[in-house]
């Protein structure tokens, strides 16, 4: 698998309004996108995507529904990997005897993604992102 770079790293939060008071309050993190339901930046220098990432939108993106499966580690954070081929990179994680939550798909912001839950419950994803490449912004795509 030739990863690219680090598409996007969020922590899995219960209390948006929490985790935006500490990141955005006390950190000083300025979110330029999301209102109520997520937060994010892409102005960060180091990361090309930085979010907050509420649990009940990770189950709806793995699962449809905003419930996280109790049979799952709850995921603390989603990291994102670029690559150029979602699908191959999906096939050589399923070779390799790893378990999907999903298989490749394309998100209405273009993005294509496959995920999965590493061992130790972090939520993996295998992506192509176009506008991360061709320097737009989430802000002018949704």
């Amino acid at each position: 698998m030739d990863i690219e770079f680090v598409a996007s790293f969020s922590p899995i939060v219960e209390d948006l309004g929490s985790a935006r008071n500490f990141y955005a309050g006390v950190l000083g993190i300025d979110f330029e996108g999301g209102e109520e339901d997520s937060a994010f930046t892409e102005r960060l220098d180091g990361v090309k995507h930085l979010g907050l990432w509420p649990l009940s939108a990770a189950a709806e993106a793995c699962f449809g529904t905003p419930s996280w499966p109790g049979d799952l580690p709850r995921p603390q954070a989603s990291i994102e990997f670029e690559v150029v081929d979602v699908s191959a990179a999906a096939a050589e994680l399923l070779d390799g005897g790893h378990q999907l939550l999903h298989g490749p798909r394309t998100e209405p912001w273009g993005q294509t993604v496959a995920r999965l839950l590493s061992a130790d419950g972090l939520l993996v994803a295998v992506c192509h992102t176009p506008h991360l490449r061709d320097g737009r912004k989430l802000t002018d795509i949704v």
